[in-house]
């Protein structure tokens, strides 16, 4: 076989390489599509969780169609910015808006954010064998409003592959009060919704204001 012939022997063989490993190589959830923005408000919440400088902050988010909206307040222009940040680089968000407010946190919310973290501490000592729960306790950020509604989120998702999926959850946080909102596919899913908020640390309790939503 001539040079010439050989090379265009090896040029297709190349070609078709590519062409096998293109059609079984993963494909990327933004590539199809389906991030759906539920699975975007616990994705951005999940980024939240162990942020230090996020510490004081309550944000709520919110996604219509890969756009997101982050709403409530940071205790600094350095937060602002590092929420942003967070929210930004998630795969599936087109865009953020931002109508965050720096709201220093108040004396009140840090004697109630201290005495939960007392709570905390002690509950650890019962838990000491629990890897899981101590977990959260070696960042600086203080179990407040804020953060219970961040990691509710966080353990969300988690579960969206399984029971959680197509959910749309709306959370709110007063004091350690969670209230659940919005809709979910089955009273599987809103049992284990309630059941994953009232075992988070800082929830002193749950009111189930969710939705089994209708089956088409």
């Amino acid at each position: 076989m001539s040079n010439l012939g050989r090379s265009v022997s090896t040029l297709a063989l190349t070609v078709l390489i590519a062409l096998v490993l293109g059609h079984f190589a993963p494909v990327t959830a933004r590539q199809t599509g389906t991030i759906k923005d539920g699975w975007l408000v616990m994705k951005v919440h999940s980024e939240f969780v162990n942020e230090d400088v996020l510490d004081g902050s309550n944000i709520d988010v919110d996604v219509k169609g890969g756009v997101v909206t982050l709403q409530g307040t940071v205790p600094s222009a350095a937060a602002r910015a590092r929420a942003l940040e967070l929210a930004k680089k998630n795969d599936g968000v087109k865009s953020v808006v931002d109508q965050l407010k720096i709201a220093p946190a108040r004396a009140g919310n840090m004697e109630g954010k201290a005495d939960r973290a007392g709570e905390k501490a002690e509950r650890a000592g019962e838990k000491a064998g629990d890897k899981t729960a101590s977990a959260t306790r070696n960042t600086g950020r203080g179990v407040d409003d804020g953060w219970i509604k961040s990691k509710i989120y966080a353990q969300y998702m988690a579960d969206w592959n399984t029971v959680l999926d197509d959910s749309d959850i709306d959370i709110d946080v007063a004091r350690g009060m969670v209230t659940l909102t919005g809709t979910v596919k089955s009273r599987e899913a809103k049992t284990k919704a309630v059941a994953i908020a009232k075992a988070t640390d800082g929830v002193k309790r749950v009111r189930d204001s969710l939705k089994v939503a209708a089956t088409r």
